[in-house]
């Protein structure tokens, strides 16, 4: 028996005396008080009932039932759907601080027994800037687990899209776009998972003010996304000093540093302390002319270019000049390389790419989107699904996800995409290595964890390598294979200050490939433990 919004638990105690009900009116609303002594004790238990009746005489005798129901209990507790109770004679929690961002109706959506809330958060009232997130609740025990912050990368890719109904949300889009499937390795089974799509014109967030949208760039989007978290700790204030780590893939190799540092610089202020334990990245670009010189070593050692192209770029390629494209031959060479990634899907070497999409055909297998005007790396859709792109775009604009999600009424749509060209191609400033930000973290005492999928030559294992060994970091425990299920997961090596690892058979979204080893992989980054070295 339980009232909406309320949890009502009881003792293992038997009644020795009961008062007379006491109600008072509140809005036309009653609270009805009832005082619960227990056997052999001093103390006074006060239940509370409100009810949404108008009148109390019609209600005593239902009351009076749920009352008996209640000390009948042998202390499982009564707890309203909407909260939960984890034994123990815990302090109930809510998580939800903002009902109006409560997802209820999502269709297709499977039975689940955790909440999970989605909607907008203005970071910006003057120029209407609002982010779109998505959050779910830990499966069990909410209040006692962490807060994860994931982001995607692009620029310009949804971190709905791709994180929360890809890899590591609890809900994966099916592959005919018109519902969901239950993720058995969801990260919400270890961590309350917050899914941020930044910056504005990404997914389903936006600005009101057009002329922002040239504006964007790395700066632009930590601001933003650091906005954002206390904006979102003023509806989720029960989350507000919850041990806090920020994760992400790809370009978000740059986001989630950047973001961590601002944190940690203004943490200085106490009004705005943020509890930030550490990192966790997964084939993340993180030095540009590092990762420029992987993505080539890469393609030749596996054999997607040829010995000439190869020999032609390591010639006249200075990807650590300012301007490697001012010359031809390095310019000639690098794109014969994309050439030739464009026939397959660069993110899996290994996999099949989609011919049933219509931004693409048989001609033009993969989509990619370059920018000469800096060493940004180049964006080539694809990934393990190949097609699950299509599969997500045709979901997010259906109308009755939309107003289930709150992103838009269910009438006037908004048009989501997964990924936002124009964001890419307009990118206004980035950091061409966020290496110095990783020594600044370091110091700080953070956990930095960085893994990569062996199989993506987007951003392949050799540039992650190439650019961690800058840091030149003591070696603390030497490289080694780790396991998941009596098999070789992948390697990994421990420094002062940073763990490296590998998933032995991933490409670029590596929970799309080793759902169950990234779970098992997240769960000793949050317990600080090394992967684990045994079968």
């Amino acid at each position: 028996m339980h009232w909406p919004g309320w949890t009502l638990s009881s003792h293992l105690l038997q009644p020795i005396a009961l008062s007379i009900p006491q109600s008072i009116s509140i809005n036309r609303h009653y609270m009805v008080l009832f005082v619960y002594q227990s056997s052999g004790s001093n103390i006074q238990f006060l239940i509370v009932v409100v009810t949404c009746e108008h009148s109390l005489i019609n209600i005593m005798d239902k009351i009076y039932y749920a009352l008996a129901f209640i000390l009948s209990l042998s202390l499982k507790g009564v707890v309203c759907s909407r909260d939960k109770q984890w034994g123990g004679g815990r302090k109930i929690m809510r998580s939800g601080d903002n009902d109006s961002d409560l997802v209820t109706n999502l269709p297709g959506q499977p039975h689940v027994d955790f909440m999970h809330y989605a909607g907008y958060v203005t970071v910006n009232e003057t120029n209407g800037r609002a982010l779109f997130y998505w959050f779910y609740e830990a499966i069990t025990k909410p209040e006692e687990k962490p807060l994860v912050l994931w982001l995607n990368g692009g620029p310009g890719c949804s971190s709905v899209g791709y994180g929360a109904t890809q890899e590591i949300g609890p809900f994966l889009v099916d592959n005919d776009g018109k519902g969901l499937k239950f993720n058995n390795f969801s990260w919400n089974k270890e961590a309350n998972m917050l899914f941020l799509e930044s910056p504005v014109g990404v997914g389903f967030s936006y600005s009101n003010t057009t002329s922002e949208y040239a504006n964007l760039g790395d700066d632009f989007t930590a601001n933003d996304a650091y906005t954002f978290l206390h904006n979102w700790f003023l509806k989720f204030p029960s989350y507000r000093t919850r041990t806090f780590y920020i994760a992400g893939e790809s370009y978000a190799g740059k986001y989630v540093p950047e973001l961590a540092e601002l944190i940690q610089d203004r943490n200085k202020d106490p009004s705005l302390h943020i509890d930030l334990k550490g990192i966790l990245l997964g084939n993340p670009e993180t030095s540009d002319a590092e990762d420029w010189t992987g993505l080539v070593d890469y393609a030749w050692s596996h054999a997607v270019i040829s010995d000439e192209t190869y020999k032609a770029i390591k010639i006249s390629c200075e990807f650590n000049s300012s301007d490697p494209w001012s010359n031809k031959n390095c310019t000639q060479g690098v794109d014969e390389v994309l050439k030739q990634y464009n026939q397959i899907d660069i993110y899996s070497l290994y996999t099949s790419v989609c011919f049933a999409s219509t931004a693409r055909s048989n001609d033009q297998p993969m989509q990619m989107v370059m920018k000469r005007s800096s060493k940004m790396m180049p964006r080539i859709m694809g990934g393990y699904d190949p097609c699950l792109d299509d599969y997500a775009t045709t979901f997010y604009n259906r109308p009755d996800v939309q107003k289930a999600l709150h992103a838009s009424d269910g009438h006037n749509l908004r048009n989501w995409s997964i990924c936002n060209d124009d964001i890419f191609k307009g990118w206004a400033q980035q950091r061409s290595s966020v290496i110095p930000i990783y020594r600044k973290l370091i110091s700080a005492g953070l956990r930095i964890w960085v893994y990569s999928g062996d199989t993506d030559g987007r951003v392949p294992v050799l540039s992650t390598r190439y650019s961690l060994s800058i840091l030149s970091l003591p070696i603390t425990k030497p490289w080694r294979p780790w396991y998941h299920e009596k098999e070789v997961s992948g390697w990994y090596q421990e420094y002062e200050g940073l763990t490296f690892a590998t998933f032995r058979g991933a490409g670029h979204a590596v929970p799309c490939f080793k759902p169950s080893n990234s779970l098992a992989f997240f769960t000793s980054f949050l317990l600080g433990e090394s992967p684990p070295s045994t079968k």
